[in-house]
């Protein structure tokens, strides 16, 4: 951690009531500044005001536990902003701000704003609030043959069952035979190397070149376990969460079907929101990029400093290369959990702290309430 000086009132705070975001933007949200209450409330105002319907937005999230959080969530705030709407005077005087927002205006005005999202919640089952990978398989569904989707493909969760089968087979092979010589790692060791070189298919092996022994024998082995991984996958019509994200990226790269395909994906959407993006990996954000960049109204929100995932694959690297492309960085400033106290202790001790990399900063944030809660 470094105690550099770093301007950390570089970054804007964002306003959830100000103007809505457009083109790309990176919201920096820190434990407790309230990520899905702002993704929420973004979603409710572009439907209330007219920027999308709701079939036009694409929420993702990482995990199937956080996408029904979000969901029912969003359900709620579309909800209560219809109710409050119903009594223009009320919602004008209500302690709501996103509320008030939406009830500024006259009568009729607000009026079509209620049904706009009265329309919505009809419509509710429609909206695309999803994982990375239920998004890509959507896509993917949707693009056919110019997806190289393969419909009678079984998906399973994991191929675990077939890593571990390799692995016997490798070993056996490897060491079974009774002139084979001492084995330079145990059946464990193998299979946790292997697990690791398929984890994270995307990841470089190295060292290339190794010579020496048993580093050049651990990498042999792993290249051959993806292969022959991918090999039977493949005999089996298997398909799994990264193969998903790798059909959609190579649909969207290719030579040819490129573009159509980019173009196919980016019309269904105006709006594309991205929760806890420092967990992304580098093949998900370059099919954002390719489908929504420069294109759609893409918010990613995130938090580098809480980048934890690094094992399955995601790269703060991503977050900040995004953050760097984005139109618009901007910081959630209240924090809806902690006492003023215990922020202002923290803020003492680590406030512009550099947390590995000058961009990832501990920035100022205030308490959402006053006194002890």
């Amino acid at each position: 951690m470094s105690r550099d000086t770093h301007d950390t009132e570089a970054v804007a705070e964002f306003d959830v009531c100000g103007p809505l975001p457009s083109g790309t933007t990176v919201l920096e949200a820190s434990a407790g500044t309230g990520k899905t209450f702002t993704i929420a409330a973004l979603a409710a105002r572009y439907v209330a005001e007219g920027y999308a319907e709701l079939h036009e937005l694409m929420l993702v999230t990482f995990g199937r536990a956080a996408t029904q959080e979000l969901r029912e969530r969003v359900r709620e705030r579309l909800v209560s902003a219809e109710r409050g709407l119903g009594d223009p005077s009320y919602a004008r005087t209500a302690d709501d701000e996103l509320l008030g927002l939406l009830a500024d205006g006259t009568d009729d005005e607000v009026a079509i704003r209620r049904k706009r999202l009265t329309t919505a919640l009809g419509d509710f089952d429609a909206a695309t609030i999803a994982t990375t990978h239920g998004f890509c398989q959507q896509m993917l569904t949707g693009l056919g043959v110019a997806g190289d989707y393969a419909p009678d493909a079984t998906f399973v969760e994991s191929v675990d069952d077939v890593v571990a089968e390799v692995v016997v087979d490798l070993y056996l092979r490897k060491w079974g035979r009774p002139d084979a010589g001492e084995p330079m790692m145990t059946y464990a060791e193998m299979l946790a190397l292997v697990r690791t070189a398929v984890g994270d298919r995307h990841a470089r092996l190295l060292p290339t070149d190794a010579e020496a022994e048993p580093a050049a024998e651990r990498y042999r082995l792993a290249v051959a376990a993806r292969a022959e991984v991918e090999a039977r996958k493949s005999q089996r019509r298997l398909r799994d969460y990264d193969d998903l994200l790798t059909q959609l990226r190579d649909a969207m790269t290719d030579p040819d079907r490129g573009e159509a395909a980019r173009q196919r994906v980016r019309e269904r959407y105006r709006v594309v929101m991205v929760d806890e993006f420092q967990d992304t990996d580098p093949v998900q954000w370059q099919i954002l990029r390719l489908a929504f960049h420069g294109h759609t109204t893409l918010v990613l929100i995130g938090d580098p400093k809480q980048a934890i995932y690094a094992f399955r694959g995601g790269d703060v690297a991503t977050y900040l290369s995004a953050s760097q492309q984005a139109a618009t960085h901007q910081t959630l400033g209240r924090n809806w959990r902690s006492d003023p106290a215990l922020l202002g202790g923290l803020a003492a001790a680590f406030g512009g702290a550099a947390l590995g990399h000058p961009d990832i900063v501990v920035r100022p944030v205030a308490a959402a309430w006053h006194g002890r809660r």
